[in-house]
């Protein structure tokens, strides 16, 4: 297997670890609950769940950081504006860790005012911390790298395009939750979403079935293992 090989297979299999967070929808659902801010729950679920969005976290930074060697060659700064996002996106994802740990603690205080408006003040922060990073931000991710894919024809075009389409969709339900128009948990938010999904579940599962189609921006890069000198001088000696 080549390197270039290689990093387009640790490539798709970073992105496919950025959706192992999916069951935390359930797993925090009782924590972020204002109707029972003060509540002990389910510590146990809780941390589960963020030892699962600190994968995610890692992961975002992680594809970042094994593909700008590659896109890098396409137009840099593009690819260093697509590293910089990513990592925001990945400090979202830890602030929002914090968030969530800091209102279990509240949630197994004494019973009072002052803890009941902690409490829903913590849940408000880490639904607009969870807006903003996972929201909003993977439609610039998008708009960035399938740029970069897009120019270079590394993956199929119809897949930046798959991205291309759902950043605006992103974006769209991003501006009517901050509006007011329908919450973050709606059928509306969910159905927008998908297509930015949709995109960066195919490039993950491209990448590591069939890695990066040729392209002149990896044409003086190793694109396929060869049989050194020495073994050929064997090969035609026998």
């Amino acid at each position: 297997m080549s390197p270039l090989r290689k990093t387009a297979l640790v490539a798709g299999v970073l992105y496919l670890l950025t959706f192992v967070s999916i069951p935390i929808l359930g797993l925090y659902a009782t924590v972020l609950d204002p109707e029972s801010v003060v509540d002990a729950g389910a510590v146990t679920g809780v941390a589960w769940g963020g030892v699962l969005e600190m994968v995610v976290a890692l992961a975002c930074i992680g594809t970042a950081v094994v593909l700008y060697p590659v896109v890098k060659r396409q137009n840099e700064t593009l690819a260093l504006g697509f590293v910089g996002i990513r990592v925001l996106e990945a400090a979202t994802i830890i602030a929002g860790i914090v968030v969530i740990m800091s209102l279990v603690t509240v949630r197994q205080a004494e019973p009072s005012p002052e803890v009941t408006a902690t409490g829903e003040a913590l849940i408000a922060l880490h639904d607009w911390t969870f807006l903003t990073g996972q929201g909003f931000l993977p439609a610039v991710n998008a708009v960035l790298l399938g740029t970069l894919l897009y120019r270079s024809r590394l993956v199929p075009r119809a897949l930046p395009v798959l991205g291309f389409i759902g950043a605006p969709l992103l974006t769209t339900t991003f501006v009517a939750t901050v509006f007011g128009f329908w919450t973050q948990v709606s059928l509306a938010s969910a159905l927008l979403t998908m297509p930015i999904a949709l995109w960066e579940l195919s490039l993950g599962i491209w990448l590591i079935v069939k890695g990066f189609r040729p392209s002149p921006v990896t044409a003086d890069l190793p694109a396929s293992r060869v049989p050194s000198q020495e073994s050929s001088i064997r090969t035609n000696t026998a």
